[in-house]
């Protein structure tokens, strides 16, 4: 482009070079709608009753393995491809087991619904020390109100 000066000169004008970003911006707010939209939709797992316990997380910086026992007693294991599928105490062991020998600091966790009787959670737990777990933890959920009239959390009076 060329432009004429009072003076006679013609003089050139210098092109602009600009991004349009407002397309970019469409983009990354359509992409964070959607993954808004799927990201409740990932959690996957067994739907498990927790007890409430009034005790501390515990934070982490390794992914810890979980074993989760739902109400009729069934165990399910967070690791492999099938994790929603019942699997047995040998499985356990053999699985568990082949995570402990890469990493031996791995935390175990319990996941057991409130209603799993107690003898399907000693089990669990015999399964994952056989396969060699030095660190079991439980997980609780936290109690919706303060303890009342002077009871205490763990359930003795």
């Amino acid at each position: 482009m060329a432009s004429v000066h009072p003076t006679g000169r013609v003089r050139r004008r210098r092109g602009t070079a600009e991004i349009n970003i407002v397309p970019y911006i469409d983009v990354m707010l359509v992409l964070l709608v959607i993954f808004m939209v799927t990201a409740p939709l990932l959690t996957q797992g067994v739907d498990v009753q927790l007890p409430e316990t009034s005790a501390e997380p515990i934070h982490s910086t390794d992914q810890p393995v979980t074993l989760s026992i739902d109400a009729q007693g069934r165990y399910f294991l967070d690791i492999g491809t099938d994790k929603d599928r019942p699997i047995d105490g040998d499985e356990i062991e053999q699985r568990v087991g082949a995570v402990l020998r890469n990493k031996p600091e791995t935390m175990v966790l319990v996941r057991a619904d409130r209603a799993a009787s107690y003898g399907e959670v000693a089990v669990g737990m015999t399964a994952l020390q056989a396969a060699g777990a030095k660190k079991i933890g439980f997980v609780t959920d936290a109690p919706q109100a303060p303890a009342a009239s002077g009871k205490r959390q763990h359930g003795r009076s």
